[in-house]
């Protein structure tokens, strides 16, 4: 059996909870010799649920400093995103980083930047590419099943939504942003992805924070991130999104929205293209559209099973760290994510659309 994997994972909240510790058990071949969180319970208690995770440490730079740590996890809030990432990778570690790469495209270039100087790697956590819906659309589109995608239209909107109001998650300067950084980042990325590696020309967009303004009026039904919660605290962000992306290759257009007075979910995005059209229901299948023999619309129905798209994601990462493979979320491929969302802000905030 091949050696284990020796990392530290800095961050010990939600995501590193949800979603990498049960990957982690899971693959079955990774040892976490630290885990890190300056809110010390934490990542005792992770301690506490996975026999593989060895100590228990709330100075990230004690796991730099060990020879044995191959890579790290960085799973902590956005804003630490750049300074923890940066430490790492100058300590010759290689770095799995959460999404958005950090808070702007400025210092998401100085990351890459820094990854290519150390000779390491810096992967960063968009998971959806290797959601298994993503990647047969990704295939579907590059064998001509669409014909030419030219627009896409995508929704990731909910009902009275918004994370840990007054913390972190409305916070710019912890954040970065509000819904379009929290969900958006996820549904754009995947478009772009399966779109071929789109390059942006034009955007244009308008963010609005007005549901949860008045912190101690904002009802709701549950919150994501509860124990966040400060009401006393900044909501400074947007809780809805509405854009227009001009790429290279396809027009999108999309809503996103925290929180709008419309009860419904909706989290879907649509291709259209000019031999067939795809709906995908995010996280889950999608349903595809052609044109019959007789010139009628026809619905083709594929069977597949979706895997575990953490897992997916997390194994892809630590093979490369041992074949020094650059995978689809290597941060070369996720930079022109990170562009676009910084120009989406730089429009929102100029009422004016950016031009590259």
């Amino acid at each position: 059996m091949d050696k284990k994997y020796c990392i530290a994972v800095i961050g010990c909240g939600r995501i590193a909870n949800n979603a990498h510790f049960p990957s982690f058990r899971a693959l079955g071949n990774v040892r976490v010799k630290y885990a890190c969180d300056i809110i010390e319970h934490k990542a005792l208690k992770i301690k506490s649920e996975y026999d593989f995770v060895e100590n228990v440490i709330t100075d990230y730079k004690v796991a730099l400093s060990d020879p044995e740590v191959e890579a790290v996890y960085v799973l902590t809030p956005n804003y630490a995103h750049y300074v923890i990432t940066m430490d790492a990778l100058k300590a010759g570690k290689h770095v799995f980083c959460e999404k958005p790469i950090t808070v702007n495209y400025k210092l998401s270039l100085e990351m890459a930047k820094e990854a290519k100087r150390q000779g390491k790697l810096l992967n960063i956590g968009v998971c959806n590419r290797y959601n298994k819906s993503v990647e047969l659309l990704e295939e579907m589109n590059r064998k001509g099943k669409f014909g030419t995608i030219y627009h896409v239209y995508c929704s990731f909107r909910s009902y009275r939504c918004i994370p840990g109001l007054g913390g972190a998650f409305t916070t710019k300067a912890q954040s970065g942003g509000g819904v379009l950084i929290d969900w958006g980042i996820h549904f754009l990325d995947l478009i772009l992805y399966i779109l071929g590696g789109a390059k942006i020309k034009t955007v244009t967009c308008d963010a609005y924070n007005e549901i949860g303004k008045n912190m101690t009026d904002y009802k709701y039904l549950d919150m994501w991130a509860e124990d966040t919660k400060d009401l006393k605290g900044t909501n400074d962000v947007e809780d809805l999104i509405s854009g227009y992306i001009r790429t290279d290759k396809a027009s999108v257009s999309f809503n996103g929205a925290w929180a709008q007075n419309i009860g419904e979910d909706e989290m879907f995005i649509d291709f259209l293209g000019d031999k067939g059209g795809a709906r995908l229901k995010y996280g889950g299948m999608f349903e595809f559209y052609t044109t019959g023999d007789e010139g009628e619309l026809q619905k083709i129905e594929y069977k597949y099973n979706i895997p575990n798209h953490m897992e997916m994601e997390d194994k892809a990462f630590l093979k490369a760290t041992r074949t020094g493979e650059h995978t689809k979320t290597y941060v070369d491929n996720i930079l022109e994510s990170a562009r676009l969302l910084d120009a989406l802000y730089q429009s929102a905030e100029k009422r004016e659309e950016i031009k590259f």
